[in-house]
C-alpha cells in the first residue's frame, strides 16, 4: 500500500536503482568483536548479520571476486584519537592487538583479501579502499557489516561518492536498535543504493558468472 511518504519520494524523483556493473567488489565492515558483542560497542542485530555474511562471503571467494575487510584501529597511547574517538571513547579501546579490534573467526581474511584500518566511520576516508577497487575493475560495491546507521551509511554515501554502484545486502547489515537501521536502509535505498537480500544478490552473481562463462 502507498502511503504519503513514499508517495513524495516517488513524486520527487527518488528510489531509483544503479543496478550491478560488470564486477562486484565485497566490503565487509567492521565486524569485529568489539562491534558484534552487544555488551562492549555492539547488538544482536550486528551478531545476526555478521553470521549471516558468511554464505556471501564464501560466493565471492568461489567466484574469485575482490574481498576487502575493515577495522576501527586507534593507536595504544591515544595519540591519533580524533574528534570520532573523543566522542565515542570506547574507540579509543579498539588498538592493533586488542582483541576488541580483531575481525571475528567466521569471517576472517584470507591471503589476497585487503584489509583496511581506518580511523573514522566511512571505509573510503583517507584509505586506499577506492583505488584498490578499480585496481581490480571493480565498479559495484556490494556492502555489509556495522552499523546500519554509521559506517555503513558512511561507507555507502561514499562508495556512491566514488561512483561505485553500491548494493547493500539487507540481511547482512545490523545496528544496535531496529529503529536506525530500519531508518537509514531506506534512505540509502532512496537516495544512494541499491538494497538486495543476500540470496537474492548470491544467485544474481552466479548468474552473471554463468553468463560470462557463454560468452
Amino acid at each position: 500500500m502507498s502511503t504519503q511518504r513514499d508517495d513524495i519520494y516517488r513524486q520527487q524523483g527518488l528510489g531509483g536503482t544503479s543496478g550491478m556493473g560488470r564486477r562486484c567488489g565485497l566490503v565487509l565492515v567492521d565486524f569485529v568483536n568489539g562491534f558484534v558483542d552487544a555488551h562492549q560497542l555492539g547488538g544482536p542485530h550486528i551478531e545476526a548479520a555478521a553470521h549471516a555474511s558468511v554464505a556471501l562471503l564464501y560466493a565471492f571467494r568461489q567466484l574469485h571476486l575482490p574481498v576487502a575487510h575493515t577495522r576501527v584501529v586507534f593507536a595504544e597511547d591515544g595519540s591519533d584519537a580524533n574528534v570520532f574517538a573523543q566522542r565515542i571513547k570506547p574507540l579509543q579501546q579498539l588498538t592493533e592487538h586488542a582483541h576488541s579490534s580483531q575481525i571475528v573467526n567466521h569471517l576472517q581474511p584470507i591471503a589476497g583479501e585487503l584489509v583496511v584500518r581506518k580511523q573514522t566511520a566511512s571505509a573510503f576516508f583517507d584509505t586506499p579502499l577506492a583505488a584498490w577497487l578499480r585496481l581490480h575493475a571493480v565498479d559495484t560495491a556490494v556492502v555489509v557489516g556495522c552499523t546500519t546507521s554509521g559506517c555503513v551509511r558512511a561507507t555507502v554515501v561514499d562508495a556512491m561518492q566514488h561512483n561505485f554502484r553500491t548494493i547493500v545486502v539487507s540481511d547482512c547489515v545490523g545496528d544496535r536498535a531496529i529503529e536506525p537501521h530500519e531508518a537509514n536502509m531506506f534512505d540509502m535505498q532512496q537516495k544512494y543504493a541499491d538494497v538486495m537480500a543476500r540470496d537474492a544478490l548470491i544467485t544474481s552473481l552466479l548468474a552473471a558468472e554463468k553468463g560470462r562463462a557463454h560468452d
